[in-house]
């Protein structure tokens, strides 16, 4: 009988993942998330090392409070990062986003540079595939 094959982060991340430097500002990242049409940013400082994490809830608690001044995103953005490898089993990935309750991983690599990021959309695409009745194991190695 064949194995099924086990999904892993690589399987479902973005690679083209866009991220702001720790003195872009908030409307920055606001501008950048609009345009992009998502809901998370990783925060790198100049080696790509993943510092921090904004989110769309992050923006909107600021922006009320904005008195014209720029902000920078190091000010809102969570420094508690959890982060994923791209070949960490998909499941695990969830797992983590479920246990401490966020919507995003960064993808680092053995250098602790960032490469990519998995989203709770991204898992959800392939929950709706595979009540679908698709082979979800069946993805491009």
């Amino acid at each position: 009988m064949k194995q099924k094959r086990m999904l892993k982060v690589e399987d479902l991340m973005t690679t083209a993942v866009l991220s702001m430097k720790e003195s872009d500002t908030l409307s920055a990242a606001q501008l950048e998330m609009k345009m992009a049409e998502i809901r998370h940013l990783p925060v790198v400082d100049a080696k790509s090392h993943v510092v921090g994490v904004i989110s769309d809830r992050d923006v909107l608690r600021v922006l009320t409070k904005i008195d014209g001044k720029p902000i920078p995103v190091t000010q809102i953005m969570s420094r508690r990062v959890r982060t994923a490898t791209a070949s960490m089993p998909a499941h695990e990935a969830a797992a983590l986003m479920l246990e401490n309750k966020i919507g995003c991983l960064p993808v680092v690599n053995d250098e602790q540079v960032l490469v990519g990021i998995v989203t709770e959309t991204d898992f959800l695409k392939i929950a709706e595939q595979a009540l679908l009745g698709v082979d979800v194991t069946r993805r491009p190695s």
